[in-house]
């Protein structure tokens, strides 16, 4: 095709993608049409004449993938799919609608949207997995991230940057749309380019600067990016904020702030419409657009997992039954990865790594790009076990939180968790996770109390769909389970039982065994309690808390390594509230200090010798 044509078509989808962008912003009342503006030129460009993928099977493995980092710009990854045909153009009018999937920030509700976007600083994170994802299944499709200029403080972005260049990302290619504009004042750098430019290229990136309105220009730089080998490419874009529209373009206070009905829009449609050039249409871009390879073979049907070994009695930490089961389970399936945050031979994650280098993706010290790049990587079909510290999951809560909003196949663990890590001290205790991640309606949470249970449970977190978070223990526990026991999602184990019970304790973790040192104790004086091994918090087995309650005088003692709000206590709680029954709860309620584990679980309230007490108080 002749450029010149080439650049006329685009220059026409570019003015309609803006036209959709405005029109449906002002029906919804709502939305962020200049930062839609701003871009359209190169969403145009990127859709129709550079990216290979099929409109009507916008997950196809072997198409390129486009992830919309500055996810208010919403309404224009809309008009661009409408555009290549993936949806009429007349749904795009739907934005906001409660019943159209058509939100104001991309979710993948929607078949092309990989994960939700809209959190700033997430999207190259993303778009970081899906380019690990495509060197997993040895596959040519490219990722490609468009990002904000105000996005660009985030520190998540410079992880993202950090570890891209580390892994030779090639395959990547970032654009920055550098509008100048941000929701409040102008950005850090406004429109100097070189700015952005030698920040990226500092980080090792390919970095090419560009006017974002000049077609021709937009088009060599993809050409480039396409043609650059051994690092990712960072194309940085001067564009202005309401492109095509003269009384706001380039201005200030015109962010998330739609054309009103009337004057306003009638003025500004026809100005867009004024920039079409009818005698340019002579191409249908979207029949042009290349499409993907025929569909790869499907990966082989996962085997058999190995079985625990272990005898009853063994001293093994969870976190270490968890490097055993995940080493396990890569060996079975093809698609499950590893990452770690610079932790892996404290969360036991190297054995995966020395039996499967090439599915490991070390993040360094950088969790947040650590749990996005595992969102990129669950949605190209990975089943990513990324692990750290359990604490040091609270400085990716914002990536947890999206990945629940993304529903996306990510397996977190997080291990040293609770003050019966020992003497590190409370900035290395994890006394909050499990509340975190409890918060997130379609997260499984999952917490062992030994190794069976822990090897177990990670098989089953991996093919439970969704989301999942693991608790793992510093300290090494008994072995209490044999090899064939059973576990399920939404399960728990009573441990000790009888008809005499006069309470239920529950415990998770490590005061499951405190919780068996207190039965002993009682028994020895004749109280009977029940013990439960509360394995799952989420979902939770209401009805065999329930049953346990009602057979035990309706009462029931939790006992948890964490903080009161959230956790243990807060999940059995809630599971009775409705059934009568009067629940008590042992937790850490102070900020802990260093000690040695036996004496921090004295300290701060948690031991056996608390949970006698309590048990004594509550049947008096």
């Amino acid at each position: 095709m002749d450029r010149a044509a080439l650049i006329a078509a685009l220059n026409n989808a570019a003015a309609r993608m803006r036209i959709d962008s405005v029109r449906s912003t002002s029906e919804a009342g709502s939305g962020h049409p200049t930062t839609c503006c701003s871009a359209a030129d190169l969403v145009a460009a990127l859709f129709l004449a550079e990216m290979r993928f099929d409109p009507k099977d916008p997950q196809h493995p072997g198409s390129d993938r486009f992830v919309l980092s500055k996810g208010h710009a919403a309404p224009l990854l809309y008009a661009a799919w409408a555009a290549a045909g993936a949806l009429d153009r007349s749904e795009v009018m739907r934005l906001r609608e409660l019943t159209s999937d058509l939100e104001g920030h991309p979710t993948p509700r929607l078949p092309f949207v990989d994960v939700a976007t809209g959190s700033l600083g997430q999207g190259i994170c993303a778009a970081v997995g899906s380019a690990l994802n495509a060197r997993r299944i040895q596959s040519d499709y490219r990722t490609y991230c468009l990002i904000g200029d105000g996005e660009s403080a985030e520190g998540s972005v410079w992880e993202a940057a950090a570890i891209a260049e580390q892994e030779g990302l090639d395959n990547l290619c970032g654009i920055t749309d550098v509008n100048a504009l941000g929701q409040s004042r102008a950005t850090m750098w406004k429109h100097d380019l070189d700015q952005f430019a030698r920040r990226w290229r500092a980080f090792g990136w390919h970095a090419i600067t560009i006017d974002g309105h000049d077609m021709s220009a937009v088009l060599d730089a993809y050409a480039e990016a396409r043609l650059t080998n051994g690092r990712p490419t960072m194309i940085v874009a001067r564009t202005l904020k309401g492109k095509g529209i003269s009384f706001i373009e380039g201005k200030d206070n015109w962010h998330g702030k739609p054309l009103k009905k009337g004057d306003d829009l009638d003025r500004a449609i026809t100005e867009l419409e004024g920039q079409i050039v009818p005698a340019a249409d002579v191409v249908d871009l979207a029949s042009r657009i290349p499409r993907p390879p025929s569909r790869p073979s499907s990966p082989p049907a996962p085997k058999p997992v190995a079985p625990p070994a272990y005898a009853i009695g063994d001293q093994v930490a969870t976190r270490e039954a968890y490097g055993t089961a995940l080493a396990k389970l890569g060996a079975a399936d093809e698609r499950i990865v590893a990452l770690d945050a610079d932790v892996k031979n404290s969360t036991f994650s190297e054995r995966f790594e020395s039996a499967f280098p090439n599915r490991f993706y070390q993040n360094f010290i950088a969790e947040q790009v650590m749990i996005g790049s595992a969102m990129g990587l669950a949605a190209r079909g990975a089943i990513p076990f990324p692990s750290t510290f359990a604490c040091f999951l609270t400085r990716a809560a914002d990536f947890i939180r999206m990945s629940a909003i993304s529903n996306v196949n990510v397996k977190l663990a997080g291990s040293h968790a609770g003050v019966s890590i020992g003497e590190d001290g409370p900035s290395q205790m994890a006394l909050e996770d499990l509340a975190m991640c409890r918060a997130q309606p379609n997260y499984v949470v999952v917490y062992p109390c030994d190794a069976v249970s822990a090897e177990k449970l990670v098989a089953l977190m991996a093919y439970h769909s969704g989301p999942a978070y693991m608790r793992t223990s510093r300290p090494k526990t008994p072995v209490i389970y044999k090899n064939d026991e059973t576990f399920e999602i939404g399960g728990l184990k009573v441990l000790r039982q009888s008809d005499r019970d006069v309470v239920t304790v529950v415990g998770a973790g490590v005061t499951v065994f405190e919780a068996l040192k207190a039965h002993d104790t009682l028994k020895a004086s004749g109280t009977l309690i029940r013990v439960i091994d509360l394995y799952c918090l989420a979902p939770i087995d209401r009805a065999g808390l329930v049953a346990a309650g009602k057979a035990t005088g309706g009462r029931i003692v939790t006992v948890e390594d964490h903080y009161a709000a959230g956790g243990v206590g807060d999940a059995v709680a809630e599971a009775v509230a409705d059934a009568g029954i009067r629940v008590d709860r042992i937790a850490v309620r102070e900020i802990p200090r260093s000690g040695k584990p036996e004496e921090l679980l004295v300290r701060y309230g948690i031991s056996d010798s608390h949970i006698v007490e309590k048990v004594r108080n509550v049947t008096l």
